[in-house]
């Protein structure tokens, strides 16, 4: 695992529509991730399928020993968003305030926010977040938690309190 200043990320995009091509949403995370000087160690999509979703989740977090991994899509409340479902599938501890954290400041924009049905969990060291598909809601969540990244990294590597 990395230290906070040197971030490792994967990005997951749920969609059974997009190709890396079109997903606009991720490309926009992979450059956000770029810009705070952390490393995206791989960005893929993955069919809107709860067993596709958790082995891709596992993958970044144990194969790839990314620190943080970013779903993209399937929040909502269509009967094919079940990236939720697929992240507590895969981690083992919910971290409840980031994803309520996203809401409140997502809220401030839209209340269409409160039917975001995103989860934050953990799955060993790694910080699993799901974030909306649209690239405004995308962006929006970004910036509710990217502060906190770093001290999330740092507690999950046993790293203490400043």
């Amino acid at each position: 695992m990395a230290d906070a200043a040197n971030i490792s990320f994967a990005v997951i995009t749920c969609s059974d529509t997009r190709s890396l091509a079109q997903d606009a949403a991720g490309d926009f995370l992979e450059g956000a991730i770029a810009e705070c000087g952390w490393e995206c160690r791989d960005h893929s999509i993955v069919k809107d399928e709860r067993e596709d979703i958790a082995r891709a989740i596992v993958r970044a977090c144990d194969e790839l020993g990314c620190d943080v991994v970013l779903t993209c899509g399937g929040t909502g409340l269509s009967p094919r968003d079940v990236t939720p479902e697929a992240t507590r599938d895969a981690c083992e501890r919910e971290v409840p305030g980031i994803a309520e954290g996203m809401r409140a400041h997502s809220l401030k924009y839209t209340s269409r926010a409160m039917l975001s049905r995103a989860l934050c969990m953990q799955r060993g060291s790694s910080l699993v977040v799901n974030l909306p598909g649209s690239t405004k809601a995308a962006t929006e969540n970004w910036e509710a938690v990217v502060d906190v990244l770093p001290h999330a990294v740092s507690m999950m590597a046993a790293g203490g309190h400043e």
